[in-house]
């Protein structure tokens, strides 16, 4: 696994934003998060070694933008490069995860047709009013691979009628991280993994958050703890 972040910054959008890790960590160094500037590692993707070596080799899984928004409005410029360095990469594959998925065309190369076959596009939605209003414009977008990110998770929700198109590959399920952490309700985890279970798709538990509840119990898990527990769940089907 590897991590691509060609541009930082970001806005909050929804629920969901209200305790973002990115705009956690810059406010350690005073950092303005809300402006939006290029990396360093803005053509990570196709450096190479001086022995002409790929820093990131062949057969990674890149999880891309994850201090920002791959359609954030001020990316619109550095998207068409991107695509271009997604396309140079096949040997990659690229997981992009947004909440911005109505901004999806913006940008789009001329080429894209039915989708890049080493692009999973991962829409999020922490409650049921964010599933409602991004998954069913995910579903309707020429994609070869989506991917549903409910992380954090925020309340009980019910995806069943969208895992039905067959059109989902994947869902991924977490609780909130960092001093404010809103809770994360087990039950919550196990209602999205039956529906997953019912309709043939992946489920990954991914963290109990900060603050799990478990058989009506909470518990305040230390960070290093988080995707342990999860993991010793051992409820995911990937």
């Amino acid at each position: 696994m590897a991590i691509w972040n060609p541009w930082h910054g970001c806005h909050k959008k929804s629920a969901g934003c209200l305790n973002c890790y990115m705009f956690r960590r810059d406010a350690l160094y005073e950092k303005d998060s809300n402006i939006i500037t290029k990396t360093k590692d803005y053509n990570l993707a196709i450096k190479k070694h001086r022995d002409g070596t790929y820093y990131i080799p062949s057969g990674e899984v890149v999880y891309t933008c994850m201090t920002s928004d791959f359609f954030l409005e001020e990316a619109d410029n550095y998207r068409k490069e991107i695509y271009e360095m997604i396309k140079l990469r096949q040997d990659l594959t690229f997981v992009i995860i947004t909440k911005r998925i109505e901004r999806f065309y913006e940008s789009l190369p001329s080429d894209w047709n039915n989708g890049y076959e080493n692009v999973i596009i991962c829409a999020t939605c922490e409650n049921q009013m964010m599933a409602d209003e991004r998954i069913p414009i995910l579903l309707k977008l020429p994609i070869k691979i989506r991917e549903i990110i409910c992380e954090p998770l925020l309340e009980e929700i019910t995806l069943n009628k969208y895992l039905k198109s067959g059109l989902i590959t994947k869902v991924t399920c977490g609780g909130e991280s960092g001093d404010n952490a809103r809770v994360c309700n087990y039950d919550w985890i196990l209602k999205i993994r039956e529906e997953c279970l019912k309709n043939n798709v992946k489920f990954y538990f991914k963290q109990t958050g900060a603050k799990f509840i478990k058989d009506n119990k909470l518990y305040k898990i230390e960070r290093y703890n988080q995707l342990k527990q999860a993991n010793k769940a051992n409820i995911n089907n990937i």
